[in-house]
């Protein structure tokens, strides 16, 4: 589905005061109800596990099924797109053995799709190539096999266009470059986690740095010229860390989420900050905001490329929120109280 949110800009203290004690002077029209509105559906064959959509092409979408394979849709966002009947995807990616959740396109070359599965593989497709010589399937350029267990997500480096890590059950984390001739032997590698590692990101800013989340309840932040270990741990989760992700604008922010049905965010610049007793009960100081509105583990969350500090996180009751922090939670010099979400929709 492609949905479409709306939401208002943060009420300005005067006008939200007024509303408040006057019911004949309400909120200007720029402050109405949020909403989300699906704009268009199409027909899946099965579950998708996940779904992504070519940065160079966004009505190009790519999603993980419920099988081995990895189907891959033209004109999402298209009028009438797949509104009616069982059209299918117009180009089905073959390679994997099982399922899987791990799917990642280049931001670097158009059409480059990489895909990790339970099949303890990585596949590696050319989609350009694929449309232009038609057909209805596309067999996998490349198959990485390092991994001694299940492949949960993959990732390509932000600034070097042969580089992509990948984690696994394993407790593995892996660096691979594609310009290496050996498929079976990652450019470097480090047990991650003491438990299953769930998902990793390359910091968009900072060429060297990296996160992972594990089941184990941790990230871990390392930084590529020395993965023999980890440089900071983030411990604050309860449950098993399925995401992480850094912030598009700020080069120190970076999210997580969990089983304990939390979003945390966490500020880099903050670690090792001195806290009185009573913050030290909330969490470490690089703890920046924890997100509890969820009532089921989240499945998945994005941020907003478009607007700072805006993030739409999605649970396993098929909820979706979409909310922003509050100035009050990242800035030291804002004075104003906040309960931390400037606005939501669901």
């Amino acid at each position: 589905m492609l949905a479409e949110a709306r939401f208002p800009n943060p009420s300005p203290p005067a006008a939200a005061a007024i509303a408040a004690t006057d019911p004949s002077h309400p909120l200007p029209s720029s402050l109405a109800i949020p909403s989300v509105t699906v704009s268009r559906k199409i027909p899946h064959r099965g579950e998708v596990n996940r779904a992504r959509y070519m940065p160079q092409a966004p009505s190009v979408v790519a999603t993980k099924t419920c099988g081995p394979e990895v189907h891959l849709f033209r004109d999402f966002a298209a009028d009438g797109a797949g509104e009616s009947g069982e059209k299918g995807p117009d180009l089905v990616l073959r390679g994997h053995e099982n399922e899987g959740y791990g799917l990642d396109w280049s931001p670097l070359k158009r059409g480059l799709l990489l895909s990790g599965a339970y099949d303890n593989r990585i596949c590696l497709w050319d989609v350009a190539a694929g449309m232009e010589t038609g057909g209805g399937f596309l067999y996998a350029r490349d198959v990485f096999v390092a991994h001694k267990d299940a492949v949960e997500d993959v990732a390509w480096h932000v600034h070097n266009e042969n580089l992509f890590g990948s984690v696994g059950d394993d407790h593995m984390l892996m660096i691979w470059d594609l310009r290496a001739s050996d498929l079976t032997k990652p450019q470097d590698s480090v047990t991650a986690h003491e438990d299953e590692v769930n998902s990793l990101s390359f910091n968009p800013f900072n060429e060297w740095i990296l996160a992972t989340g594990s089941v184990d309840s941790t990230v871990n932040l390392f930084d590529l010229r020395k993965l023999t270990t980890s440089l900071h741990t983030f411990s604050s989760h309860s449950g098993a860390v399925v995401q992480v992700e850094w912030s598009p604008d700020y080069e120190t922010v970076l999210a997580s989420s969990a089983a304990d049905k939390r979003l945390m965010i966490w500020d880099l610049c903050r670690i090792g900050d001195e806290q009185t007793e009573e913050d030290a009960e909330d969490g470490p100081p690089e703890l920046l905001f924890v997100h509890g509105g969820h009532t089921a583990k989240i499945s998945e969350f994005s941020w907003n490329p478009s607007e700072p500090w805006v993030i739409a996180s999605v649970a396993e009751d098929n909820i979706l929120q979409i909310w922003q922090l509050a100035e009050s939670i990242y800035r030291d010099d804002y004075s104003v109280q906040s309960d931390g979400d400037m606005y939501a929709a669901t």
